[in-house]
């Protein structure tokens, strides 16, 4: 087991697959919805994960279909909420973050985001930028530069906590250091991390740092 110390003026945390786990709910509703839609729900769900619906929606239907066919996804996603676990270690690292700023920044909608962190029971921060806050989802930058911004932070000293491609590019584009968790892809996929480690539960927080145990450095 090693350690590692990243300094930091605050924690952008991604929120599905990062600090909860709604992977049953997400493939329940996507084979439901796919089902309808006449779309591939095997190749739907190889694409979604750490992307808006929308854009998601948009890579399998032309676009006057795809505002109404999201929202019907989001629907059926609602009636499965209860299915939404937290992710590994992330209620007790929130809960002991000892001062150090912490955001989220989510490809859900906000009320996506209340039903599931409610679910999960992990509490919603101050600072928590959704699908509608920006112009454009992860890979962009957007988002985490949006969350730095709020808080105050310069987002090149951040952490960002990330366990999807998308999400990784975003915040390797905002010029963060990007902690990968391997909770929804292999190590392969999260190449562009700085470092790969398998979830939550080997990470804790000071007030200005983030405290990594049994890491890979990529």
């Amino acid at each position: 087991m090693t350690s590692l110390t990243l300094p930091c003026p605050a924690v952008l945390f991604d929120v599905d697959g990062t600090l909860i786990d709604s992977m049953l709910l997400v493939e329940r509703a996507a084979r439901v919805w796919a089902a309808e839609y006449g779309v591939d729900a095997d190749a739907y769900l190889a694409v979604t994960h750490g992307r808006r619906t929308e854009d998601s929606v948009a890579d399998f239907l032309p676009p006057d279909r795809v505002t109404e066919a999201a929202e019907r996804l989001g629907a059926i996603e609602a009636d499965h909420v209860s299915s939404v676990l937290p992710a590994p270690g992330a209620r007790e690292l929130l809960s002991a973050m000892n001062g150090l700023p912490w955001a989220m920044v989510t490809s859900m909608d906000a009320a996506q985001l209340q039903a599931r962190s409610r679910a999960a029971g992990i509490p919603l921060p101050e600072v928590a930028v959704t699908a509608s806050d920006v112009e454009a989802g992860k890979p962009d930058p957007s988002g985490y530069l949006l969350a730095a911004r709020r808080l105050g932070a310069d987002p090149r000293h951040c952490v960002v906590v990330e366990d999807s491609p998308a999400g990784v590019r975003a915040g390797r584009a905002a010029g963060a250091t990007v902690l990968a968790l391997t909770t929804s892809h292999d190590a392969a996929r999260l190449a562009g991390a700085d470092l790969i480690i398998p979830d939550l539960t080997a990470v804790t927080a000071t007030r200005d740092a983030l405290h990594v145990c049994t890491h890979r450095r990529r």
